[in-house]
Protein backbone atom coordinates (compact mmCIF):
# COMPACT_ATOMS: atom_id res chain seq x y z
CA UNK A 1 0.00 0.00 0.00
CA UNK A 2 1.04 3.44 -0.58
CA UNK A 3 1.25 6.12 1.88
CA UNK A 4 -1.32 8.02 0.64
CA UNK A 5 -3.45 4.97 0.76
CA UNK A 6 -2.77 4.83 5.00
CA UNK A 7 -3.51 8.23 5.56
CA UNK A 8 -7.11 8.26 3.78
CA UNK A 9 -7.81 4.80 5.59
CA UNK A 10 -6.45 6.76 8.71
CA UNK A 11 -8.21 9.90 7.88
CA UNK A 12 -11.69 7.73 7.21
CA UNK A 13 -10.96 5.91 10.78
CA UNK A 14 -10.45 9.09 12.53
CA UNK A 15 -13.90 10.16 10.63
CA UNK A 16 -15.97 7.59 11.76
CA UNK A 17 -14.54 7.56 15.33
CA UNK A 18 -15.64 11.30 15.87
CA UNK A 19 -19.21 10.63 13.87
CA UNK A 20 -20.22 7.73 16.68
CA UNK A 21 -19.10 10.14 19.73
CA UNK A 22 -21.24 13.10 18.28
CA UNK A 23 -24.29 10.60 17.65
CA UNK A 24 -24.01 9.75 21.97
CA UNK A 25 -24.66 13.65 22.44
CA UNK A 26 -27.48 13.53 20.10
CA UNK A 27 -30.27 12.76 22.25
CA UNK A 28 -33.63 13.61 21.12
CA UNK A 29 -35.64 15.40 23.58
CA UNK A 30 -37.30 13.44 26.59
CA UNK A 31 -39.54 13.95 29.61
CA UNK A 32 -39.00 13.65 33.65
CA UNK A 33 -41.35 9.95 33.43
CA UNK A 34 -38.25 8.70 31.27
CA UNK A 35 -35.30 10.42 33.20
CA UNK A 36 -36.95 9.10 36.91
CA UNK A 37 -37.51 6.20 35.25
CA UNK A 38 -33.89 5.07 34.07
CA UNK A 39 -31.61 6.74 37.17
CA UNK A 40 -28.22 8.31 36.09
CA UNK A 41 -28.84 8.29 32.55
CA UNK A 42 -28.20 11.53 30.31
CA UNK A 43 -31.54 12.73 29.02
CA UNK A 44 -32.57 16.42 27.88
CA UNK A 45 -35.76 17.63 28.59
CA UNK A 46 -37.98 19.85 27.46
CA UNK A 47 -40.11 22.40 29.63
CA UNK A 48 -41.67 25.48 31.21
CA UNK A 49 -40.35 27.24 34.29
CA UNK A 50 -42.61 26.84 37.31
CA UNK A 51 -43.36 30.46 37.90
CA UNK A 52 -45.32 30.33 41.09
CA UNK A 53 -42.68 27.92 42.86
CA UNK A 54 -39.97 29.32 44.59
CA UNK A 55 -36.03 29.77 43.03
CA UNK A 56 -32.91 29.62 45.50
CA UNK A 57 -29.98 31.23 43.90
CA UNK A 58 -27.36 32.61 46.29
CA UNK A 59 -24.42 34.11 44.12
CA UNK A 60 -22.46 34.68 48.05
CA UNK A 61 -23.07 31.13 49.65
CA UNK A 62 -22.26 29.09 45.71
CA UNK A 63 -22.49 31.03 41.94
CA UNK A 64 -22.78 27.51 40.67
CA UNK A 65 -26.11 26.44 42.54
CA UNK A 66 -29.24 27.29 41.30
CA UNK A 67 -32.54 25.54 41.89
CA UNK A 68 -36.31 26.06 40.45
CA UNK A 69 -39.36 24.05 39.14
CA UNK A 70 -39.83 23.04 35.69
CA UNK A 71 -43.05 21.55 34.15
CA UNK A 72 -42.46 19.25 31.35
CA UNK A 73 -44.67 19.00 28.08
CA UNK A 74 -46.40 16.41 29.75
CA UNK A 75 -47.12 18.41 32.79
CA UNK A 76 -45.01 16.76 35.47
CA UNK A 77 -43.14 19.02 37.88
CA UNK A 78 -39.95 18.36 39.60
CA UNK A 79 -37.56 20.32 41.54
CA UNK A 80 -34.32 21.06 39.27
CA UNK A 81 -30.88 21.58 40.82
CA UNK A 82 -28.77 24.12 38.16
CA UNK A 83 -25.03 23.66 38.21
CA UNK A 84 -23.99 26.76 36.81
CA UNK A 85 -24.82 30.42 37.77
CA UNK A 86 -28.76 31.66 36.99
CA UNK A 87 -29.23 32.67 33.46
CA UNK A 88 -30.00 36.66 33.25
CA UNK A 89 -33.91 36.98 32.09
CA UNK A 90 -34.23 33.67 33.51
CA UNK A 91 -37.94 34.50 34.43
CA UNK A 92 -38.96 35.98 31.16
CA UNK A 93 -38.19 32.54 29.73
CA UNK A 94 -40.65 30.67 27.18
CA UNK A 95 -39.06 27.23 27.07
CA UNK A 96 -36.27 25.59 29.04
CA UNK A 97 -34.15 22.92 27.25
CA UNK A 98 -31.95 20.90 30.36
CA UNK A 99 -29.25 18.39 29.94
CA UNK A 100 -28.88 16.43 33.06
CA UNK A 101 -30.06 13.15 34.91
CA UNK A 102 -32.02 12.58 38.05
CA UNK A 103 -30.07 11.70 41.32
CA UNK A 104 -32.25 10.51 43.73
CA UNK A 105 -35.26 12.99 43.81
CA UNK A 106 -34.11 15.98 41.95
CA UNK A 107 -33.23 16.72 37.91
CA UNK A 108 -29.37 17.34 38.41
CA UNK A 109 -29.26 19.56 35.21
CA UNK A 110 -25.24 20.45 33.45
CA UNK A 111 -26.62 22.54 30.44
CA UNK A 112 -29.57 24.25 30.38
CA UNK A 113 -30.81 26.20 26.48
CA UNK A 114 -33.90 29.23 27.14
CA UNK A 115 -35.88 30.28 24.50
CA UNK A 116 -36.65 33.84 25.38
CA UNK A 117 -39.66 36.19 24.03
CA UNK A 118 -38.12 37.41 20.66
CA UNK A 119 -37.70 41.27 21.46
CA UNK A 120 -39.39 42.19 17.74
CA UNK A 121 -42.51 40.25 19.17
CA UNK A 122 -43.43 43.90 19.82
CA UNK A 123 -42.67 45.10 16.58
CA UNK A 124 -43.87 42.29 14.86
CA UNK A 125 -47.77 42.96 16.58
CA UNK A 126 -47.62 46.95 15.69
CA UNK A 127 -46.91 45.95 12.26
CA UNK A 128 -50.04 43.76 11.69
CA UNK A 129 -51.96 45.96 13.41
CA UNK A 130 -51.24 48.80 11.09
CA UNK A 131 -51.29 46.19 7.71
CA UNK A 132 -54.77 45.47 9.05
CA UNK A 133 -55.37 49.20 9.74
CA UNK A 134 -54.75 49.95 6.10
CA UNK A 135 -56.76 47.88 4.49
Amino acid sequence: MKLIHIVAVIAIAVGIGILVSASNDMATYSNFQDAFDNPGQKFKVVGTLSKDKEMHYDEQENPNYFTFFMKDNEGEEHKVILRQPKPQDFERSEQIVLTGKVDSEEFIATDMLMKCPSKYKDEEIQMKKAAQGSL
